[in-house]
């Protein structure tokens, strides 16, 4: 079975960037969706970024122009460039893989995507603080 360890994290002051990675053994880039969620205090989780074996990248609008999702294919490295960070970024944040995309259906519109959270493979999770 796949291990994801993640490290990065820590606290910075609005507007500052943190950085976020994820060693995936021995799970294949080229079939796995990778994902970035995170769940602050009495909050549900939320899916923060996610990005399918082609490199195609998808965001919550809430991250979107801030937060760069990537990966290092031949290192098995996820990546998860956060900046102009802002206080409601706090949160416990997770990496996570599943096995291919899903058919997912939002305002009407059905597609093919790695946005949805039943994902099968969790690390264990960062604390991100941001402080005003």
């Amino acid at each position: 079975e796949g291990q994801l360890t993640e490290s990065g994290g820590g606290s910075v002051q609005a507007g500052g960037s943190l950085s976020l990675s994820c060693a995936a053994t021995p799970f294949a880039f080229t079939r796995y969706c990778m994902g970035w969620f995170r769940q602050a205090p009495g909050e549900e989780r939320e899916r923060v970024a996610s990005i399918d074996a082609d490199g195609t990248t998808d965001y919550v609008d809430s991250v979107r122009g801030r937060f760069t999702i990537s990966k290092h294919i031949d290192n098995n490295i996820l990546y998860l460039q956060m900046n102009s960070l802002k206080p409601e970024d706090t949160a416990v944040y997770t990496c996570a893989a599943a096995l291919g995309k899903k058919t997912v259906c939002r305002g009407g519109t059905c597609s093919r995507t790695c946005m949805y959270d039943d994902y099968q493979y969790w690390a264990q999770g960062t604390q991100v603080t941001v402080s005003s």
